[in-house]
Formats: C-alpha cells, sequence, structure tokens
C-alpha cells in the first residue's frame, strides 16, 4: 500500500494509506516536572493532546493551577495540579505517590528543573554548587526512583528528560549548567541499560534556543553585560542558530511526544538535540 502523511495533533508520520497512526498513549499517566510555564508546560500539553493522563508540578501553586485549567481547556483530559519543589526528595514523593493514586498509575516521567545560577568557577559560591547540584541532578535521581516501581509493575515505561545544549556543548558562563547537565547524560545512558530489561525507555532531550521567560532572562542580562539593548541581544543569539531564529516551544513538544510513545519504543539511551542545528557536535 502507498505510504501517506498522517497527522496526530501536531505531528506528521508516515504510515500505511487505510491504516491509522497510533502513538499509544491513550489512558498512559505521565508526571512533568516544572510544568506550569515554558517547556514543561508544554510538553505536558502536548502528552494531554495525545490522550495521556497528565499531571504537573511546580512550586507556585496560583501558576500550576492556572497552567492546568488552560490545559483541560484545551485538551478536555483530566489534569492533576500538583505543588512540589524538586528541590525536595520528600515533596517529589509525594508527587508520585499522588499521580498514582489519582490516575491508577504512572508510566511516563518528564524530569524537569529551571536552570542553574549562571557564573563562572572564581564567582560560584559553594552553596550555589549545592542548589544546582539539588535542582538539576538528585531531582532527577529522585523522581527516577520513586516512579520506578510503579514502571516496573506496569512492564512499561518512559523516562525523558528535559535538559540543555549546555550538556554536549559547553556555553560561555553557565559552568554549572555545563558540567551537572553532562552528568545527567551519563546517568540516562547507565540507566537505560539498566531498565531495559523492564520495558522502560530512558532519554534526554537538550533543548537549544527556545522563546520562553528562561531565554528572555539570558538575553536580558547579555543585555547588560554587553551595553546593548535587549533587541540586539536576541538577534545576536538568533544569529548563531543556522535555523535562524528561536524554537517554539511545541516543537520540544513534538520530541517529548515521540520519546514518550510507543512510536519511539526502539529509542533508549539517547540524546537529542532539539536546537534548529546549533549544536556543532557530531
Amino acid at each position: 500500500m502507498d505510504n501517506v502523511l498522517v497527522k496526530i495533533g501536531s505531528l506528521f508520520f508516515c504510515g500505511n494509506r487505510g491504516e491509522d497512526m497510533n502513538f499509544g498513549l491513550k489512558g498512559r499517566v505521565a508526571l512533568v516536572a516544572a510544568a506550569s510555564k515554558g517547556l514543561g508546560y508544554a510538553a505536558a500539553i502536548g502528552l494531554a493532546r495525545e490522550g495521556a493522563r497528565v499531571a504537573i508540578c511546580s512550586r507556585t501553586e496560583a501558576d500550576i493551577q492556572q497552567a492546568a485549567a488552560n490545559i483541560k481547556l484545551d485538551c478536555g483530559e483530566d489534569v492533576l495540579p500538583l505543588i512540589c519543589d524538586v528541590t525536595k526528595p520528600d515533596e517529589i514523593k509525594n508527587a508520585v505517590a499522588q499521580t498514582a493514586i489519582h490516575f491508577g498509575n504512572l508510566h511516563i516521567i518528564i524530569p524537569n528543573s529551571g536552570g542553574p545560577a549562571a557564573g563562572t568557577f572564581e564567582n560560584l559560591t559553594e552553596e550555589q554548587w549545592s542548589s544546582a547540584l539539588d535542582s538539576t541532578l538528585f531531582s532527577t535521581v529522585n523522581m527516577v526512583r520513586e516512579a520506578l516501581p510503579h514502571m516496573k509493575s506496569a512492564g512499561w515505561g518512559r523516562v525523558v528528560v528535559i535538559t540543555s545544549t549546555s550538556a554536549r556543548q559547553p556555553i560561555p558562563g553557565l559552568l554549572l549548567s555545563n558540567t551537572i547537565r553532562a552528568g545527567i547524560l551519563g546517568l540516562c545512558k547507565t540507566l537505560s541499560q539498566e531498565f531495559a530489561p523492564y520495558g522502560i525507555t530512558v532519554n534526554s532531550i537538550a533543548p537549544g534556543s527556545f522563546d520562553t521567560d528562561r531565554l528572555k532572562h539570558l538575553h536580558e542580562r547579555n543585555a547588560q553585560a554587553g551595553g546593548i539593548t535587549f533587541a540586539e541581544a536576541r538577534k545576536q543569539a538568533e544569529q548563531k542558530i543556522p535555523l535562524g531564529r528561536l524554537g517554539r516551544p511545541e516543537e520540544l513538544a513534538n520530541a517529548v511526544v515521540f520519546l514518550a510513545s510507543e512510536a519511539g519504543s526502539y529509542v533508549t539511551g539517547q540524546a537529542w538535540a532539539v536546537d534548529g542545528g546549533q549544536t556543532l557536535g557530531v
């Protein structure tokens, strides 16, 4: 039969004419961290649009409640908003438990957090190092630890960690991110080997420059440091991207949805750069 492009949500896949493509996400349960805005929110709404039952968490109650209301309005799916500071293991444990209780299971986790403080080796404090490890590395470790029993029980699971291109190509002035995010790649590669017998895949996505509040903050910092306007700082950033523009959050969500789905069932231990071609490493 002839192959045709089939649209599922915002994605296109090639399938046989007359056959429906199915991501296999309908009824799956996902927990997305740092999901009140930005890339985490985009990932959550992408999963919900494919029929997943989604729990979302962040530190701010008003923001996470509003995000849940927006997703439910968009998708018509039940969304569970949770307050969780991912630097606190007990709060991660509670978020995972509440998700499993509310939905009856947990199949997919999207570890995610705000970026560590900017700085160079000589001006970063011990407290900043410790805080960055808690928010970036140990938050991922603790989320995986709590979710693993549920995935093993189901015989099916997906771990998709949102990192940064700094994991593969150091970014000047972001020493903490450069160091810790690279460690997450080693963690994910190792876990992909250990969890494969349980039907669990483990991958990471390294976003490049996306049009989010986080990036606006970095552009403001660069503008101030360089004595230029915000618009000039943004233009300079765009000129470093081969595609010539910032990414749209939904473009990151597309990659998350694929790796979390049945369509991505043979992909594990991989670090995908979704960056408009900005990362130069092979």
